[in-house]
């Protein structure tokens, strides 16, 4: 009982110093791969870099004691990450405050659920994602994490737009425009330095190489290069008519916003009261402000793309302070730093006399030292509702995702593996990991891997993962702060080719070419709705729920002749001709409500395309359950076809069925010697009686006859 409520108890048998040895240096490897994966993960979910570090500091200790895996390495990871993005973009400008708190919502919402489908025991949910489902969703969302770092990369600056795509045409031409080439040089590197340890020895960290080398390199050439100035420094009476203009419509925004909240309160009040003039008017007027605000947001987009899009030169002058010029407005004679200057502008107003002036790359810049305070995240329920459907899809994915690498390794460890415990093990990480600031989080392929290379002996090993993240969290965040932003976008792109997987899709098809067909549509679908992933995963998991309607209803039917092994096979499948007297009819499937008629309808077929035909024998060996309309049809089946001077048979009944039919009396109906255990048992019993002067010389339920190539138009038949 202890072991069940405590699984970490299970670890200390047998174990010994030189097992504590080995977790420690499986605990510090990890660790190492974790603390700059973390923080690209956490820019990618739209976070500051070092929410990141938060989310490697409890959930991957206590996902490691109350979950079943002594393996799994859990943390922030590129699905989970991005999915947090496309779930909270609605709700908060990303990097807010706002935006933060929700995330940290989110991961309370996630971890709740993951914990209750783990107490009551309801794991199995997650096949409710099939394969084809996952496969095409992760394959779309890899090209949508690898693309959503190109901005990084190229150290361009662009608003989002409603699809991803249109999003990335718009990289490209900021890109096509202006370029920072030490950003692209620094990711190119970075992308090198990786690639190439991989490569020549994959035990050494490439990923922390690469962070420390590209970090040194930025600190050294100083690689961000910021001037805060004021705006009479700017020479271009444009540019400052731009910034107000930008400053006049951000400012709109919110009052609008509140407005907005107003006329709502307003709407529900007359609801409420059943005014019905009132609510007309409050959802004419909530109509005006919202296509106000939308125009007012594209004006703003339209500004700050052009801000953006101004390329300045820096003169420096006498007393050391900077002027500065269009790139092809500077004056004659005046000769410029050499260096391209762009205006940082987000989405708040632009201080005047703290306008900054970007004349480098981008840099992590400065993450807080010390541990996250922990506290319980303010529980708002109208949010949580929202977030609710994405909590389940991520849930359900990241948990996919965390029991998938858990069986791999309990596979090679010989572990036993229990995902109703891994569930609560990731639910509980999720639920004490937002109390700590974190975001959701799940199971790690690479971390995972690397903990088993390095020959970790228990959960120990997380253990100490997470006391090392803490250790930088409170002595090494300085040393973060040159760390370029392209390396960390080239960190997730390196991290998510993993995750392609085109072998996938042709194995899906060859399997079956629906499953294919669904695996290539959720892929589809999800590029084509990104940000909105969600739209994807559920188009794929209702597309999966139909075909599996669709085969229920209508379930394979199998007419058995005999074949040259002797053994009773499916005649259309494999050229056997048929009995003229007798149809043995096998049913793959349960027998229910929705495709009993089905059934009838295959039987009705029969009796109307064989005029000869004297005895059914309906072979049940596939029928594994039935119910009451199942055992219904059966029992009309049994009226219809001896009113019309047939008879009908059962072989092979499972005990499942048979207590059905003895509690419903339909043995007594069809009588219990036309109930056989077996085929051949069937086929010996009404032979003789239906073939009785009868013109067939050969019957292909005794002796296998297949069906020749047509010759002329005609058939003709080969004995065996």
């Amino acid at each position: 009982m202890l072991t069940r409520v405590f699984p970490f108890w299970g670890w200390f048998k047998d174990y010994d110093l030189t097992s504590l040895r080995t977790d420690f240096i499986s605990g510090l490897t990890v660790a190492l791969v974790l603390i700059p994966q973390s923080m690209a993960y956490a820019q990618l979910a739209g976070l500051p870099p070092y929410y990141g570090l938060y989310a490697s500091f409890l959930p991957p200790m206590v996902a490691a004691l109350f979950g079943s895996s002594r393996q799994l390495a859990t943390g922030p990871v590129a699905v989970v990450s991005l999915m947090t993005s496309a779930s909270l973009e609605p709700l908060a400008i990303a990097g807010s405050p706002g935006y933060i708190a929700y995330a940290i919502l989110l991961a309370l919402t996630v971890g709740g659920f993951q914990l209750a489908l783990g107490i009551l025991k309801l794991g199995l949910v997650v096949n409710f994602l099939s394969h084809p489902v996952v496969n095409g969703f992760t394959n779309a969302a890899a090209i949508i994490i690898a693309s959503s770092q190109l901005s990084k990369i190229f150290g361009v600056y662009v608003d989002k737009a409603q699809h991803h795509y249109e999003t990335i045409i718009r990289v490209i031409q900021s890109a096509w425009h202006y370029t920072h080439w030490p950003t692209l040089a620094m990711g190119v590197l970075a992308f090198g330095i990786m690639y190439g340890l991989r490569r020549i020895s994959p035990k050494i960290p490439n990923v922390l190489v690469a962070v420390v080398i590209t970090t040194l390199i930025s600190w050294g050439t100083g690689f961000q290069h910021n001037e805060t100035v004021d705006i009479s420094s700017i020479q271009s009476p444009e540019i400052r008519n731009m910034v107000e203009k930008f400053n006049r419509l951000v400012v709109i925004i919110p009052s609008l916003g509140e407005e907005r909240t107003e006329v709502g309160k307003a709407l529900d009040a007359a609801d409420k009261n059943q005014d019905i003039i009132g609510v007309l008017d409050a959802e004419h007027e909530i109509n005006v402000l919202t296509i106000n605000m939308a125009k007012i947001h594209h004006d703003i987009h339209t500004v700050r793309h052009d801000i953006r899009n101004m390329l300045f030169e820096g003169v420096r002058q006498t007393k050391g302070s900077l002027k500065f010029y269009l790139k092809d407005a500077l004056p004659q004679g005046v000769e410029g730093d050499g260096r391209t200057w762009r205006m940082k502008v987000g989405n708040k107003p632009l201080k005047t006399d703290q306008l900054l002036m970007i004349g480098g790359g981008v840099v992590v810049g400065k993450i807080p030292s010390g541990l996250p305070t922990l506290s319980m995240p303010k529980v708002d329920l109208g949010v949580i509702l929202h977030l609710l459907p994405y909590a389940a899809i991520i849930s359900l994915l990241g948990f996919m995702e965390a029991i998938s690498i858990a069986k791999a390794m309990a596979a090679k460890t010989g572990q036993r593996l229990d995902p109703n415990q891994e569930l609560i093990g990731q639910g509980l990480g999720n639920i004490l990991g937002a109390m700590g600031k974190s975001y959701p989080t799940s199971g790690s392929f690479s971390r995972s891997a690397v903990n088993l290379q390095s020959g970790a002996v228990s959960g120990l090993s997380n253990v100490f993962t997470s006391l090392t993240v803490v250790i930088a969290l409170l002595f090494f965040t300085p040393l973060l702060y040159h760390l370029p932003q392209s390396v960390l976008a080239a960190v997730i792109m390196m991290a998510v080719i993993g995750l392609i997987n085109v072998s996938g899709f042709i194995h899906a098809w060859e399997a079956q070419w629906y499953d294919g067909a669904i695996a290539i549509i959720s892929f589809l679908f999800t590029l084509a709705f990104a940000p909105h992933l969600d739209r994807g995963i559920m188009i794929g998991v209702v597309l999966s729920l139909l075909v599996f309607l669709y085969k229920s209803m209508r379930p394979k039917m199998a007419f058995l002749s005999r074949d040259g092994d002797q053994v009773l096979r499916c005649s259309s499948n494999h050229g056997l001709q048929e009995c003229e007297y007798v149809a043995m009819l096998r049913f793959d499937g349960p027998l229910f409500f929705a495709n009993a008629s089905y059934l009838e309808d295959q039987i009705a077929d029969i009796m109307m395309k064989k005029k000869t035909l004297k005895h059914i024998i309906l072979v049940s060996n596939g029928i594994n359950d039935i119910d009451a309309s199942g055992e219904e049809t059966l029992s009309l089946l049994v009226d219809r076809i001896r009113s019309a001077g047939i008879d009908i048979s059962l072989s092979g009944v499972n005990e499942t069925v048979m207590k059905v039919f003895e509690r419903t009396h339909f043995i007594a109906k069809v009588g219990e010697d036309h109930v056989y255990p077996t085929m051949e048992k069937a086929i010996q019993s009404v032979h003789e009686k239906t073939h009785r002067g009868g013109e067939e010389e050969v019957c292909p339920l005794l002796t296998a006859c297949h069906l020749s190539e047509p010759v002329n138009g005609t058939s003709s038949t080969m004995l065996e």
